[in-house]
């Protein structure tokens, strides 16, 4: 029988137990004062067979509502989008899914070259000259672009934009704090950066400037006057971005950002609750030997062919942390790798395809929730998001869209007090003009 897994016998066990020299399994606790032993049972429930056991769990896995069942109009950070299915075939593979770290070249060289790969892909789309082997997501990344900044300005202050991810500002402030660097939010005007108050908190103690792009309310930042505020005196400009957007947006690399992070959950990676993700962390040539992580690096071989290395960064730096420009020496391999086949199997001309559609799919729902009376308060560029007024709780009306199989889109009131009552609506390639219609509609009847 071949097993997921190596059962232990009691023969197994006693032979363990023997070779190790003890008699019992309480013995190996035996140094462990009796007065914090538990020697209680356990409120679990009884063991059962393992029809029964998965029985009972594909019951209560089934009362999730799921993307394969679902329309889903929620975004704020994860999204639904296509996955070419070549993505899981080359995941599954044991060569990558077991891998652990490409430390030795010799043993490594296709995690070393699918990560290089993923870099440049990365590079492609923001327009940068260095990409690194990815962060643990877009949030992290985010803030260790700060963190960057702070220590190569070497100034104290970061100003982020109010319509930068909720999540994302709060990872940041977590850096921040033990970095004994300020934190300082710019407000929001019509959906986007207000750039005359980004002005007016600009000083000589800033190290940076953090924008989204398209920000967290969907809208597209006027890249081109942030980055004249950002860059008076020696103050750096970060822009996070959604990958999938630069498909069919300007890069950010093309406005002057020194650097680039985000999320590269939009390829390949399907919507987990929680995680995992896969962040990506781009710089101008200059910042190169500052990125966190690692960093590949192709190269020959003594025979002339060419050859892949983790480069410029000794793995020594990161365990020197008091001289170390990053705790983080780690990357998402296996998700990296799902992103980079997902870029590959859509190719340059697919990426900007899907892209597309977004625009165009949430444009129509845009317009279809304004032509039945639905107040949107933010007009202007926005990718595949857009704020809508429902006039009710948020909660109670996505727990009505469920029943008709739909998952509603984000409750801006949990974080923006002024949005309470507002929805944000994610529409994606995936989603049918059937779905938007009803969407358009439930809400409508919810809205009355």
């Amino acid at each position: 029988m071949k097993h997921r897994y190596l059962p232990m016998t009691e023969q197994d066990k006693n032979e363990m137990l023997q070779a190790i020299g003890v008699s019992t399994v309480d013995e190996l606790f035996s140094d462990i004062p009796e007065s914090v032993q538990f020697k209680g049972e356990y409120k679990i429930k009884k063991a059962k067979s393992e029809t029964a056991l998965m029985k009972e769990l594909s019951a209560l896995a089934a009362k999730n509502a799921d993307l394969r069942h679902n329309a889903s109009f929620l975004g704020a950070g994860v999204y639904d989008h296509y996955m070419p299915v070549i993505v899981d075939h080359v995941l599954s593979r044991s060569e990558f899914y077991t891998a652990y770290t490409p430390y030795q070249p010799e043993i490594s060289q296709g995690e070393l070259q699918a990560i290089f790969e993923f870099q440049t892909m990365i590079c492609e789309l923001t327009g940068m000259d260095v990409a690194n082997s990815s962060m643990y997501d877009g949030g992290t990344a985010l803030a260790e672009a700060a963190m960057l900044a702070s220590g190569h300005t070497k100034k104290k202050k970061v100003l982020v934009s109010q319509a930068v991810h909720p999540e994302s500002r709060l990872v940041l402030e977590t850096y921040a704090k033990g970095q004994y660097i300020e934190v300082v939010e710019v407000p929001t005007k019509n959906g986007v950066t207000d750039v005359n108050a980004l002005s007016s908190l600009m000083d000589d103690e800033v190290a940076c400037v953090i924008v989204q792009y398209p920000n967290f309310l969907g809208q597209i930042e006027p890249l081109k006057e942030i980055e004249a505020v950002a860059h008076t005196g020696k103050s750096m400009f970060v822009v996070s971005s959604n990958p999938l957007a630069l498909g069919a947006l300007t890069p950010p690399g093309k406005f002057g950002a020194d650097i680039v992070v985000g999320d590269a959950q939009p390829f390949g990676i399907p919507a987990a609750f929680g995680g995992p993700h896969c962040g990506y962390f781009a710089v101008t040539s200059k910042l190169m030997r500052k990125v966190p992580g690692r960093l590949v690096g192709q190269t020959v071989d003594e025979e002339g062919k060419r050859g892949f290395v983790l480069t410029l960064q000794a793995r020594e730096q990161h365990i020197r942390r008091d001289k170390a420009t990053s705790n983080i020496c780690s990357n998402q391999a296996l998700n990296a790798l799902a992103a980079s086949v997902a870029m590959t199997a859509l190719g340059k001309k697919g990426v900007k395809e899907i892209a597309t559609q977004n625009i165009q799919k949430a444009s129509y729902a845009k317009q279809q929730f304004k032509e039945n009376g639905f107040e949107i308060p933010f007009e202007g560029p926005f990718f595949n998001e857009f704020v809508v007024k429902v006039g009710k709780s948020v909660k109670d009306v996505n727990a009505r869209l469920i029943e008709k199989g739909l998952i509603g889109g984000y409750d801006l009131g949990r974080n923006y007090p002024e949005l309470e009552g507002y929805m944000l609506v994610a529409v994606t390639e995936l989603r049918t003009k059937e779905e938007i219609d009803t969407l358009v509609k439930e809400l409508g009847d919810s809205h009355e």
